[in-house]
């Protein structure tokens, strides 16, 4: 019997780089996990980018000090937990921000939430200001109309809208036409794919916009930082099932189009 020569042997491709438009490093996650372990576990996930937030800045600092070819600064307003409601309230805020962007580098003041009318405020008005003075982008968790009222305020804003408001395709496909200036990311949400198959009404989205979205994980409670690694492998799946380019854009190229010029300036 004739014996077939054996295959030749090939590499497997390497996994499609990541970058993960939603981390966070608070203080309750120092203890339970070092800023080096956090850093190995970005690697772990094959991430080519990561911006990152934390309550406070300090697991921010950290976590950039262990990976500064990974991580991307930006500045919340929270100093500790329970802010998230209050902060567009309290003025004390405003001069916490003004020291860190004086003493640290950031790329994005975020993710910070407002609803509404809380966009509104001078606390907040301030920060979309503080934005525009500074370069930066503002990472938005609220709704639609939030957002709107800070592009009010700031025509020519940079605005990454958080978990693409939790909206419909159809609204946040509507906001994308609006606002050229506006991106998603994807955080914490499964309902535009699942099973590596994404969903019909998100593929339209996706493929008429496919420089508007960034993956994003959402380390918002130190337990979320074990799923960085399965969520970049969900991420690659429903990637998968889009066209190569349009994966390749909301995987990494959107994030390193908005964040390269700036991820430079801070290696040098």
């Amino acid at each position: 019997m004739l014996a077939w020569p054996a295959a030749p042997a090939f590499a497997a491709p390497p996994a499609l780089p990541l970058f993960d438009a939603h981390l966070h490093y608070s203080h309750d996650a120092w203890d339970q996990l070092p800023p080096a372990r956090a850093a190995a576990l970005l690697r772990e996930a094959g991430l080519k980018a990561a911006l990152v937030s934390s309550s406070s800045d300090e697991g921010t600092q950290q976590l950039y000090a262990a990976a500064p070819d990974i991580v991307l600064p930006a500045l919340r307003p929270y100093r500790q937990r329970g802010e998230l409601g209050t902060w567009m309230h309290d003025p004390s805020v405003i001069p916490y921000l003004e020291d860190r962007l004086r003493r640290f580098r950031y790329v994005a003041i975020g993710e910070f939430h407002a609803y509404g009318d809380q966009a509104d405020t001078p606390v907040m008005r301030r920060v979309v200001q503080l934005a525009r003075e500074h370069g930066l982008y503002l990472h938005a968790h609220g709704d639609a109309d939030a957002v709107e009222r800070q592009f009010r305020q700031d025509p020519q804003a940079r605005i990454l809208w958080a978990h693409a408001g939790f909206d419909t395709p159809e609204r946040v496909a509507q906001m994308l036409r609006r606002h050229p200036n506006l991106w998603c990311d994807l955080a914490f949400r499964s309902d535009h794919a699942s099973d590596g198959k994404v969903d019909p009404a998100w593929r339209a989205v996706f493929l008429a916009f496919p420089d508007r979205f960034l993956v994003g994980t959402d380390t918002f409670t130190p337990e979320r930082w074990h799923y960085v690694v399965p969520h970049a492998q969900f991420s690659r799946a429903w990637l998968a099932d889009l066209p190569a380019d349009v994966a390749e854009q909301i995987a990494w190229r959107n994030g390193e189009r908005l964040f390269g010029a700036m991820r430079a300036a801070l290696q040098r």
